[in-house]
């Protein structure tokens, strides 16, 4: 059989599975069923490979070559035009050949002749018959559709969102197949890709779009997004235009037009599996069968086929793009929209470098789309250097049953930063970094604040988590609704992030992984890090978790102290991960996310390619590293070699030289023959993967460290070496005095104006209150308050601003008048109406009569009311809080008919 025999054979297999029935020419029946292809059928250029019929007409050819025709594959294409152009015998009806492909047994290449500038891509397998029936039916293609959308209506977009609507417009007309949005988290990533999935269903005339994710809770996020979302053109919500459903079985209803699936469903629908719900609960980054050589690949599915969703919208794609799970990508023939804040090489590289959106967190944090962040460092001693504990009695736990027991150490243990909290808990180090964050909170970090911020801690494991809830509610004195973990393993983690999000409690939560990317909780205003993080892509995500913003209303929900919009937050870095060297990706091994348990079982079920044991060999050495000479021994005692030996037998198995030595001594030939080094390799592997053959070997292996007893460090107390802000915090404050500068620039006729308030008469100041709220609003929505600017002129010049005052909207002409010259002092704007008011009361009572408490009480809230509002009208003592005083009756009464002249009069003496 020649080479395109057999591609042919594979050709016929496709074919039949996407619904053609085949026919050679002497058993032509066209009308035998709704899609027929006919094995060479003349034409007046010679016979075509396959003729394809669709109700009985011919509407399109393939061109059947071997496999290693591929790589010239594009060169068939002018042969597969020539057949579409022939005349075909014995038709005599009027006909048009639309469709071409190109095909051997590994590739199919694809053309629609009715696209504008027709292109060739490929595709998983042949369109089925009555796809290409429904093509010839519609009045144009999708791609043509694409080169006409409309202008957007720009109303409520951000810029951001805009410039990548637009270049999304001009991707698909361009036919991109691909195209990437990189865009800070918070900016609007998911609005941004349902308002482009609208134009594509409307616009587009797409039938289908998959949306995927790679967490159910994700994906629950979304959905309620796509519902909640109403078109600029149309006053019907997204959801009464076209149906949309996130899929919680393998049943994917034709019906809908937005499909939500974790990537996870998707690939085993495709596989032809059932999927367990808990299986959506981790990311797919951490999920077994993500790096491993998967026993059943991706096949065409009759229910599902390629061309089964238009577009696929990949939600934190720079997660989602590689291995096994990209099958789900390649398999169906559609536009691919990745959407990341954190892209990387590999990224921009499965993209085409097609980004058509690049909004980095440091543009949105200067466009007041996210909050910026303050570091403030804690630094200790066991943090920094780990401790010695000298042999004893010492107390034991078992780190998953939690039991506790007293026994004798073996040996001196000296242990190192990276062993607390896995092998070593010190409760005193855990201890000292949450009071040093207590003690700091309301002094330094949130000094305006009468409750805890919502703060999320990152713990290292779910033992660890656990020990960091205890201290918390320890150390705050408060009760379990306090602070709660939050990890995949807790028992009903959605409620509880529920709770965290829109409830006053829980004011802290501890996580490990869960809500480390992707959620979103936008009352979070400090990150605690307790857990080191080496991934530059992986902390960037991390620190999304704070970087979202918040307006004032929404945040007094949850945290009823807060006085201004939500404009920073803070991480408190507990373990130097600001200043750790980072990685553009985690560090892999060969198969990173794949767990010990997973490589011993592929070993065992067969697994002997260099990958596999490479990365098993890394596992067994990093156990290695871990065990005490306790557990060493009880390795060597089960498995039969010591864990440096089996990782040794299985680095060897693939290094030449150990593999020549081994056929040399076996042939005694110092040249043995490829066959001998073959069969040295073979006795290098067997030896190697023995082990792993036994269940309990395994099982001791896999469990070895998780249910080690962790040693209780209760003898060395932990002590502080620093608590500060970091270095980085001036830069901070710089930027925001920068943005400052720069607003005042661009408004500075506004500003000008407002100088009424110290010249002009006390008629004129409503009006002007009036553009100073105006002028405010504008600040605000570049991410600045008055209480930042306050806390950031403090941070750089010391002694000339005033600290601890609570902001108020006036304060705001107290920061201009610094910013511009007019004083070199930053005192609240309070403090001005109270020196007045002191020397206005002094010089009123310098005479015969004298206010009386009565009247004074009245003149002091007047005072603070003016302090905070810049005037005072009548109508305002009908108002808290003077309305518990009579209001402007009770007024009346105190100072009788002189009741006008005195408001007036302080109005103009106290802002003088």
């Amino acid at each position: 059989m020649t080479p395109e025999q057999k591609a042919r054979l594979s050709i016929d297999k496709k074919l039949e599975q996407s619904g053609w029935t085949v026919q050679d020419l002497k058993q032509l029946n066209p009308m035998a069923s709704l899609g027929i292809a006919v094995r060479e059928f003349p034409t007046n250029t010679g016979p075509v490979d396959y003729a394809l019929f669709v109700n009985g007409k011919p509407v399109g050819v393939i061109e059947a070559k071997p496999s290693n025709a591929g790589e010239n594959i594009t060169t068939v294409e002018e042969q597969s035009a020539r057949y579409a152009n022939s005349t075909f015998k014995w038709i005599k009806t009027e006909y048009s050949i639309r469709f071409a492909y190109e095909a051997t047994d590994k590739l199919i290449g694809f053309t629609d002749y009715k696209d504008i500038k027709f292109r060739s891509r490929t595709v998983f397998s042949f369109h089925r018959p009555e796809t290409l029936e429904l093509l010839l039916a519609s009045q144009d293609t999708i791609r043509n559709n694409m080169k006409h959308f409309p202008p957007l209506d720009e109303t409520g977009f951000r810029k951001c969102q805009i410039n990548a609507i637009q270049n999304l417009d001009n991707s698909f007309a361009n036919n991109r197949p691909k195209a990437l949005v990189q865009m800070a988290t918070g900016a609007g990533k998911t609005f941004t890709a349902i308002t482009a999935a609208y134009r594509l269903l409307k616009y587009g005339k797409m039938n289908r779009i998959l949306f995927l994710v790679d967490t159910k809770s994700l994906g629950e996020q979304a959905e309620r997004e796509f519902l909640a979302y109403t078109p600029n053109d149309d006053p019907r919500s997204f959801s009464q235009l076209y149906g949309v459903r996130r899929l919680k079985s393998s049943y994917i209803p034709s019906d809908v037009q937005i499909c939500i699936s974790t990537i996870q469903r998707m690939y085993s629908i495709l596989k032809g599996e059932e999927l367990d719900e808990s299986a959506e609960e981790t990311s797919f980054a951490e999920y077994a069968t993500a790096n491993t050589k998967a026993p059943k690949e991706v096949v065409y599915n009759a229910k599902y086929p390629p061309e089964f969703f238009d577009c696929i919208i990949v939600d934190e794609c720079h997660r989602s793009i590689y291995n096994v799970w990209s099958q789900v990508l390649s398999y169906f023939d559609s536009f691919i929209i990745g959407l990341t804040a954190t892209p990387d090489k590999r990224t921009f590289a499965f993209f085409d470098e097609n980004i058509v959106s690049e909004y980095p967190r440091e543009q949105a944090i200067i466009d007041g789309v996210n909050v910026g962040e303050d570091i403030f460092l804690i630094e200790t001693e066991i943090t920094k250097n780990g401790a010695h504990l000298m042999k004893q009695v010492i107390e034991h736990r078992n780190r998953l049953s939690r039991e506790k027991r007293w026994m004798q150490m073996d040996e001196d243990v000296d242990y190192v930063p990276p062993q607390l909290d896995r092998d070593i808990v010190n409760p005193s180090q855990i201890r000292t970094v949450i009071r040093t964050f207590k003690e700091n909170l309301f002094m330094t970090l949130f000094p305006r604040r009468k409750e805890v911020p919502k703060t999320l801690i990152f713990a290292k494991t779910d033992s660890h988590a656990d020990d960091i809830v205890q201290m918390v509610r320890d150390e705050f004195g408060e009760g379990n609704d306090f602070c709660r973990k939050i990890t995949y393993s807790a028992e009903n983690p959605e409620s509880v992030l529920s709770s965290f999000r829109n409830d006053y409690n829980p004011r802290i939560a501890v996580t490990v992984d869960m809500i480390a990317t992707g959620t979103d909780v936008k009352p979070i205003e400090c990150l605690i890090f307790m857990r080191d993080v080496r991934s530059k892509n992986y902390f960037e995500q991390m620190k999304g978790r704070g970087t979202r913003t918040l307006g004032k209303d929404d945040l007094q929900k949850v945290t009823p102290s807060a006085t201004e919009n939500k404009d920073h937050f803070v991480i408190v870095d507990a373990v130097g991960v600001t200043k750790s060297k980072k990685c553009d990706t985690r560090p892999l091994e060969r198969k990173p996310s794949v767990s010990m348990k997973e490589l011993m079982m592929n070993v065992a079920l067969g697994s002997k390619d260099d990958d596999t044991l490479t990365s098993l060999a890394n596992r067994i050495i990093r156990l290695n590293s871990q065990m005490n000479n306790s557990e060493r021994k009880q390795f060597k005692e089960v498995v039969g070699e010591s864990a440096e030996k089996v990782a040794e037998n299985l680095l060897n198995a693939f290094d030449e030289d150990v593999i020549t030595e081994k056929a040399k001594a076996d042939t005694k030939t110092e040249t043995p023959s490829d066959e001998a080094l073959k069969q040295a390799q073979k006795d290098l592997i067997a030896q190697a993967v023995a082990p792993f053959m036994n269940p309990d070997t395994r099982d001791f292996i896999e469990n070895v460290r998780r249910s080690h007893d962790q040693i209780i460090d209760n003898v060395n107390l932990d002590s502080v070496l620093f608590a500060g802000y970091d270095v980085q915090k001036e830069e901070t404050a710089d930027r925001a005095i920068q943005i400052f500068r720069t607003f005042i620039e661009e408004n500075r006729d506004e500003i000008i104006a407002l100088r009424i308030i110290y010249s002009e008469s006390y008629a004129n100041r409503a009006m002007a209150v009036e553009q100073l709220k105006a002028l405010y609003a504008k600040l605000k929505s570049k991410g600045i308050t008055v209480e930042r600017l306050w806390d950031c002129y403090a941070i750089k010049k010391p002694d000339k601003v005033k600290k601890g005052v609570m902001a108020q909207l006036a304060d705001l002409i107290s920061i201009i008048r610094f910013e511009m010259g007019y004083t070199d002092q930053l005192s609240p704007f309070a403090d001005q109406v109270n020196y007045n008011f002191m020397k206005w009361t002094l010089r009123r009572n310098a005479g015969a009569v004298h206010f009386t408490e009565v009247q004074m009480e009245w003149l002091r809230l007047i005072k603070d009311h003016i302090a905070s509002s810049l005037s005072i009208l009548p109508e305002d003592l009908d108002l808290t809080p003077f309305d518990k005083k009579g209001g402007l009756l009770g007024f009346y009464e105190a100072f009788g008919e002189q009741y006008e002249e005195i408001l007036e009069e302080m109005n103009i003496e106290l802002v003088a």
